[in-house]
Formats: C-alpha cells, structure tokens, sequence
C-alpha cells in the first residue's frame, strides 16, 4: 500500500535540528572540484568542503506539503517485502519491482528503470577507512545531487543506448528512493527546497564508478537555502528525491546530505538502502 504519510496528532512538537551542512570550498578561480573515484572496493573523494550551520526542519506532520513537482522531495508510507537487505540478488529480484512500481503509481510515468541501488550500514566518517572502504559504506555528509544536467543525459545514454535518441526527446526523470533498514535517528537524511537553490549554486563535478564516467552537482554555500528532514524515518516509510527533471516547468533537483543530530551521535550506525531509477514517460 502506497500513501502520503499522514499527519500526526495535534500538539506534535517537530524535532527541527541546528545541524551543520558541509558545502564544496569553492576557491574562487574558476577551477573544477576534485573528481571523484569509485572502484575496486573503494571510494577516493578529496574535494575540500567547509561547515555551515543551519536550521533543519522536521516536517513530521506536514509530509503531504512536500512533492517531487513541489520541492523536488516527497515522503510516503510503502511497505517492502524485504525487511533485511543483505542478499545482493533478492534486493534485485524483489525490491527493484517495488521500487518501480512505488514510482509509476507515484508519478504517472509509463517506464521506470533502475540502474543501481547502494547499503549504508558504515560509520559516519567511512570515507577515511583507507582500502575496501565499500565495505563499510556509510551516511554522506556534504551536500550534492547525484547527477547534473549533463550527467542525467550522460546515465540515460549509458543504461538505455539504443534508445536514447528517442527517450531524450521526452520527459525523463532520475528519482532515488531512500529507505531506512532500521529507523533512522542516527545520522537522517536532509534534503533542500528546490526553490531555495538556484542553478547558480551548483557547479558540475566528475565522478567515475567503474567504467561509467559520470558528472554530477557540487554545492556553494548559500544562506537562503531551505533544509528538511523527517524525524524518526521507519522502515514502512521512504523518501523520494528527485535528482533531475528534463521538465523545466517543476522544480528539478533536490540537494541532499547526511546531517548529524547531535542529539543521537553516540548510536550505532545508520542503516538505509537507497535505488536509484531513470522516470521515463510516453510525451
């Protein structure tokens, strides 16, 4: 059963976190960010990011307020069949269908393809690790999107090449949909108003996964920037966040990040899985 997480009672006191967002450091010379390396058991990422703080805003009992159109985020109720996320194949065979059919009913969309899907069960600072990093993959705590304008195109024409001259032409999406595997208090997922972020404060980024050479969305720091998140995410909960839009009519991407609550930092790790999926529709 799919539906827009309800409100809660009257009275709810919303959880709203002064947490600190890590933004790229731009130096200011017109440079590119540093790439970033995916391969082998590892994740190489040396791009300087800075803190700033912000308040970020529980939108427990306001989910329905926040749309993928709206915002570029949206909150709903979906139950999974998978519980555990562990076997590689059951997580392709049952949860990618699930994932897919969540996204068709959601938007209207004639066509969903997921591409990759990835299990955070690591620490907070994984990335320092050193070799086989992967392995112990956790919460990313600097604000991006995972493809620019440019790296949508760049994923579609990768996963679907003999179609894509056809499919460029219509309206298409990337969308991720986040889970936790455990609630999530530890280490929760913010995401910003599309409206806040304007496409000046993105700047293109390479990152090369293997094979694939992709680019995606750095950030510069920019005060006006509107922060969300929900408190207490379960696992009959997911957010969906928009990582590109080819309609330029709606908002198109959603910044997002890990942010630490410091009011949980001592728990254990965060556990949550989330899919990434091409949108793709007949017009």
């Amino acid at each position: 059963m799919t539906t827009t997480a309800s409100p809660v009672a009257n009275g709810h006191q919303p959880h709203n976190v002064s947490a600190v967002l890590n933004y790229w450091d731009d130096p200011g010379d017109g440079s590119s960010p540093t790439p970033i390396y995916i391969g082998k058991g590892r994740i190489t990422n040396e791009r300087p990011h800075l803190p700033h703080q912000f308040t970020v805003s529980d939108v427990t009992g306001h989910e329905g307020d926040y749309t993928l159109d709206g915002q570029g985020f949206q909150y709903l109720r979906h139950s999974s069949q998978e519980k555990e996320f562990v076997d590689e194949q059951r997580i392709r065979d049952v949860y990618y269908p699930e994932c897919a059919a969540l996204l068709k009913q959601t938007t209207g969309a004639s066509r969903v393809h997921v591409f990759n899907h990835k299990v955070r069960r690591g620490p907070t600072q994984w990335h320092h690790l050193g070799l086989k990093n992967l392995a112990n993959r956790g919460p990313v705590t600097k604000t991006h999107v995972d493809q620019s304008y440019k790296g949508a195109e760049l994923r579609l024409r990768w996963e679907l090449p003999k179609e894509a001259e056809e499919l460029v032409r219509k309206r298409y999406q990337i969308v991720n949909v986040w889970r936790p595997i455990r609630t999530i208090l530890k280490d929760p997922v913010a995401v910003a108003d599309a409206n806040t972020v304007p496409d000046d404060d993105l700047v293109s980024a390479i990152m090369v996964e293997d094979d694939y050479h992709g680019e995606q969305w750095v950030v510069r720091h920019n005060p006006a920037h509107k922060w969300y998140f929900k408190h207490g995410l379960t696992p009959d909960e997911v957010l969906l966040i928009k990582c590109f839009d080819s309609d330029r009519s709606v908002a198109r991407r959603a910044l997002h990040s890990a942010i630490e609550d410091p009011a949980y930092k001592d728990m254990e790790s965060r556990q949550s899985i989330e899919v990434r999926c091409l949108v793709l529709y007949d017009d």
